[in-house]
């Protein structure tokens, strides 16, 4: 079985892709992703990047996995917040939910993952992958849509390329959520 990193966020589908990988016999390590903290631009006195660590933190425990916290505010602000400004000063509306998967996610972070010796990445997205030969027998990476077609999540993984889909796993895109949610449930 193989090393993988989990980008744990601490909600249920993170939770239970990093569970249904460790029942698999893999070895597991949770990293959660701290994307922002620019306290200027924050409306509270709330912390919810802290927060959402704190659970994630809580989950690997339970599931005996080592867990760390990454910051990637940096990369975030410079490759998604600077771009989607400028993106709006030029009358253009971008979507940030692709940007961050395929700069963020499924970049820096991968890159990270693979500095701690993994061989895939998991997320708990609700999407496939599948794999097919092109005609020079080289290997194909396709990005399919979840089985729960109410909470396909594929149309956000568009952009990732065949490297970064290589070293990838969805280890939640067969699931509905209503059984993903049953699993989080169970004793662990």
């Amino acid at each position: 079985m193989g090393r993988i990193v989990v980008g744990l966020s601490g909600g249920v589908d993170s939770s239970v892709a990093a569970y249904l990988l460790k029942e698999q016999g893999h070895e597991v390590i949770g990293l959660f992703m701290k994307n922002w903290h620019d306290d200027s631009v924050t409306i509270s006195d709330e912390c919810p990047w802290l927060d959402d660590s704190n659970d994630a933190l809580i989950v690997a425990d339970k599931l005996g996995i080592p867990f760390q916290t990454i910051d990637l505010s940096g990369p975030y602000k410079e490759r998604i917040v600077d771009y989607m400004f400028s993106e709006y000063q030029h009358g253009r509306t971008p979507n940030p939910d692709v940007l961050c998967n395929r700069e963020i996610k499924f970049d820096v972070f991968l890159d990270r993952a693979l500095q701690l010796g993994a061989d895939f990445v998991a997320t708990g997205h609700y999407c496939r992958k599948g794999e097919t030969q092109n005609e020079a027998g080289e290997t194909v990476y396709q990005l399919l849509s979840g089985v729960d077609g109410n909470k396909d999540q594929s149309y956000f993984l568009c952009q990732l390329s065949q490297q970064q889909l290589s070293k990838t796993l969805f280890p939640i895109g067969h699931l509905e959520k209503t059984r993903s949610e049953r699993l989080l449930a169970r004793p662990i």
